[in-house]
């Protein structure tokens, strides 16, 4: 088991059937199918012995404790500020949409992308979270939404996912595996890491592949998410096509609208001349307000030029359905609400 901020979602069948020594062969399949394909508390598993639950509950401890919960949207969004047992703190987001309920998971403390525009990324990286972390996220998510099914899980919350990529993988596998999500309902977003990319892509799990665009040629790409330097655009380009090609599934970029900076009709000419033939798909996202960056979203008229003009170049294109922004849970806003002291390591 992990030693710092573990979950009992951290071990595997192995671990968990070292941790039972002593009991029947029998219990390790009632604790897993309890935890994973019910989904339930450890408290409500009721085959097993309430002695043994009792002595599980110490050996094996939630990892998230609820700091705060708020909703917006009607009720339709939730997200919750979370403090780990070493007094990290990440943020999780419930979605309801008429045909889908979709958790957007957070796989660090932090980010260490300082991608100018994300409220996580101005506050720095603490650490990354272990699999049970994130996994936990998952399925707190699933006991608070009921009767609803959680059907998508998307890593785009708190961190860069493939920065952190042996846990977001083995959360990956535990929701597929375990959970039964499908790997057409889990999505990894990334602002670019060519070698995780790559990794992922070789997985065996055809699961999408959400890139942090934001802009179509170094230069401004190197400004808006400096991790570019290390890795341009014809690299991330030839490992998103490489993606499409062995798993089937097309590349979402994703692109947030800045008044002045990126939503020029320029940008949207060298955006379409990288996409269209990749048969691609553009997320416009309208930049949602953060408190360390001065520059606007884009007006509302610009959105939908902008969009308008890559559709008329031939660009699968879409605005994103803005979730959350009024308690801090829409896309780059997530930490930007609340605040948290991060610890930087030594």
């Amino acid at each position: 088991m992990t030693a710092m901020g573990s979950s009992r979602y951290d071990p595997d069948r192995a671990e968990l059937a070292e941790l039972l020594g002593g009991e029947p062969a029998y219990r390790i399949e009632q604790l897993w199918d309890g935890l994973y394909r019910q989904g339930r508390p450890l408290e409500d598993v009721t085959g097993l012995p309430a002695a043994l639950r009792d002595r599980l509950a110490e050996s094996l401890p939630t990892a998230l404790g609820a700091a705060a919960e708020q909703r917006a949207d009607d009720g339709a969004t939730t997200k919750w500020l979370w403090r780990l047992r070493d007094g990290a703190a990440v943020e999780t987001v419930l979605m309801h949409y008429d045909d889908r309920t979709t958790v957007c998971v957070s796989t660090q403390a932090g980010c260490a992308m300082a991608c100018r525009f994300c409220a996580t990324g101005q506050a720095g990286f603490e650490r990354h979270l272990s699999v049970g972390e994130i996994v936990e996220q998952v399925v707190r998510a699933r006991w608070a939404s009921g009767e609803r099914r959680v059907s998508n899980v998307v890593f785009m919350g708190m961190g860069e996912p493939l920065a952190n990529f042996d846990a977001t993988w083995g959360a990956v596998r535990r929701l597929h595996d375990d959970l039964g999500i499908g790997a057409r309902h889990l999505t990894v977003s990334t602002v670019g890491i060519v070698p995780g990319i790559r990794r992922l892509t070789a997985g065996g799990l055809p699961v999408g592949l959400a890139v942090s665009l934001h802009a179509a040629d170094d230069e401004l790409r190197n400004e808006l998410v400096p991790i570019n330097r290390r890795y341009p655009l014809a690299d991330l380009l030839d490992a998103c096509d490489e993606h499409r090609s062995r798993t089937g599934r097309r590349v979402t970029f994703e692109w947030a609208l800045i008044d002045g900076v990126n939503d020029r009709f320029a940008d949207a000419e060298r955006l379409a001349v990288i996409t269209r033939h990749r048969g691609a798909h553009v997320n416009l996202i309208p930049l949602n307000p953060t408190p360390g960056y001065p520059v606007v979203g884009s007006s509302r008229n610009r959105v939908h030029a902008f969009r308008d003009r890559l559709a008329d170049a031939g660009v699968a294109v879409t605005i994103r359905d803005t979730r959350g922004r009024d308690i801090d849970a829409a896309c780059g806003q997530l930490r930007a609400g609340v605040e948290v002291q991060i610890r930087r390591p030594d």
